[in-house]
């Protein structure tokens, strides 16, 4: 009935809005149509398909409205992973990750970004943690890929994209994408030609792939609880994770109308948006550049990131990243994370944002300078 066109009447239909009950200012009919407002979706596609990704245009029907990425991540999770299955995720890495597949019985198992000038991703250890996935009971079932990373800033390069694509079809592995920094290149590579080499993996058709994104970065709007999830892949692929991730977001319920009815029109600020944040991160990063090379002690260093909106500051590793956060909690009434709340491999890094307005920037950096120098004992 439903594919020839015919609706029914239900006599079990108990959605009140259905029945003149409504609310006189909620007055729309509630649809709980599981991917999120067609509206919406229609509308946020054609902005996703209008910014220039080089991939193949998104299908309305292939996206999902929810209210953030971390729960894309959930329901993800829920879709590819029995308990105790494995997903691999990036080092150094938002902890986020890990907490959420502890909420859903996975087992997180990290990978590692390497730092030799710039990162890389670590595909042969990629490799292995699958292959020994695969006999010791905590199967991996898809890699997260942060791109770019957050808080490294490193984009997939185009020969790791293909790696991981290529270990992904060979295992039968989905690919988590999470691209919600895309559009904020800072220091990117470029080909011989001088063109940006980043690429998303939204689009991707050869394996199975869920590429997140949302207003918290498009719009510099977290407050406004929109985020999406495209799917790609083989057909046949795609139509069964679709009709499995339905039940999902059934279960769990579209985002409120009301929040889906003015996506359209959130979306006509997003260019302004985007290049607005884009200025400032990348005016910020220049004073950062200008502030360490001037610094007379010449102790702290930035490591190279090619998008978002944090970069790592590095200082010498006698001081201990607790020690100096606690100093500037202490002497200048300023925190700041530590490089292991992101699971770096060793002592001596800091998190800094680079959303702040540009006096506050200059002073945030100047507080760090004057803590390692304090440390140091100068």
């Amino acid at each position: 009935m439903k594919t020839a066109g015919i609706v029914l009447d239900k006599l079990n239909d108990s959605n009140p809005t259905r029945h003149g009950l409504a609310p006189a200012s909620l007055p729309a009919v509630y649809g709980a149509e599981p991917r999120g407002q067609h509206a919406a979706r229609e509308a946020l596609a054609a902005h996703v398909n209008g910014d220039g990704r080089l991939a193949p245009p998104v299908d309305p029907d292939r996206l999902y409205l929810l209210s953030s990425t971390s729960e894309a991540y959930a329901w993800l999770m829920k879709l590819l992973c029995d308990a105790g299955d494995a997903i691999l995720a990036p080092k150094p890495g938002y902890p986020l990750i890990e907490s959420i597949a502890r909420i859903e019985c996975v087992e997180p198992v990290e990978y590692n970004l390497r730092f030799d000038g710039s990162w890389t991703i670590d595909i042969p250890e990629i490799e292995a943690l699958v292959e020994a996935g695969e006999t010791d009971g905590h199967p991996v079932r898809a890699i997260v890929v942060i791109n770019p990373n957050n808080p490294t800033g490193s984009y997939a390069k185009p020969a790791e994209r293909e790696a991981i694509v290529d270990v992904a079809r060979r295992h039968g592995l989905a690919i988590i994408a999470d691209e919600v920094f895309f559009d904020y290149a800072l220091e990117p590579f470029t080909d011989t030609a001088g063109d940006v080499v980043n690429r998303r993996f939204a689009g991707e058709d050869r394996v199975l792939t869920f590429a997140l994104d949302g207003f918290s970065k498009t719009l510099a709007a977290p407050h406004a609880k929109v985020g999406w999830i495209e799917t790609s892949g083989p057909d046949d692929d795609v139509a069964e994770a679709q009709r499995r991730l339905d039940v999902i977001a059934d279960d769990f319920l579209p985002m409120g109308e009301m929040i889906a009815a003015a996506i359209p029109g959130m979306l006509q600020e997003a260019p302004a948006q985007t290049a607005k944040v884009r200025d400032r991160v990348r005016g910020n990063l220049a004073t950062l550049h200008a502030m360490l090379a001037a610094d007379d002690l010449g102790v702290v260093d930035v490591l190279r990131a090619e998008g978002g909106w944090n970069v790592l500051l590095r200082f010498p590793s006698v001081i201990d990243e607790n020690d100096l956060v606690l100093r500037m909690i202490r002497d200048f009434r300023t925190s700041g994370q530590p490089g292991y709340f992101f699971d770096m491999t060793s002592n001596g890094y800091l998190a800094i944002s680079l959303l702040p307005e540009p006096g506050d920037f200059r002073r945030n950096v100047g507080t760090v300078l004057e803590a390692v120098a304090a440390e140091l004992g100068q």
